[in-house]
């Protein structure tokens, strides 16, 4: 069990890699688009600062409900995750400057560049999800990814 700590007693704990992993997974249950559910945890010094999951245009009819707004393979009526973390973050005026974010998906560009703009230093995802463009650019732009396995 690398990486877990083991307190008196033999109850281990999980990393916090793997903690805010789990979170942005169930997080994830809430997205409101069926093709991809993906959770999405802004952190900094270990506290929570943010959520967001795939879904809707608030106020407009989920996809689950009525079906998917489809563009070029994608469903172009979905607020990805990671945008609605950074979009609460600011409806709530919490700054994520220097923050991480842990995504059940690796971002896409468009988000890649909301997250990079936004000054968040470090990505940790679950999966891959398609866009290489940016694990090449990450390094160049200063931006840490970083793929969690999670062990349980």
């Amino acid at each position: 069990m690398a990486g877990r700590k083991t307190r008196s007693g033999g109850r281990t704990r999980a990393p916090w890699d793997e903690y805010f992993m789990k979170i942005a997974v169930q997080v994830a249950t809430r997205s409101t688009c069926d093709r991809k559910n993906v959770g999405a945890v802004i952190v900094r010094d270990k506290t929570i600062l943010s959520t967001g999951y795939n879904g809707s245009v608030r106020g407009m009819p989920h996809c689950d409900d009525v079906g998917h707004t489809m563009e070029n393979g994608h469903c172009i009526a979905t607020v990805h995750a990671e945008a609605n973390a950074i979009i609460q973050a600011a409806k709530n005026g919490v700054a994520v400057d220097g923050a991480d974010i842990y995504i059940t998906a690796s971002p896409c560009w468009q988000c890649f560049k909301l997250i990079a703009n936004s000054g968040i230093k470090r990505i940790f995802y679950l999966e891959f999800y398609r866009d290489t463009h940016v694990i090449e650019v990450a390094g160049q732009a200063g931006i840490e990814l970083r793929q969690v396995v999670l062990t349980s």
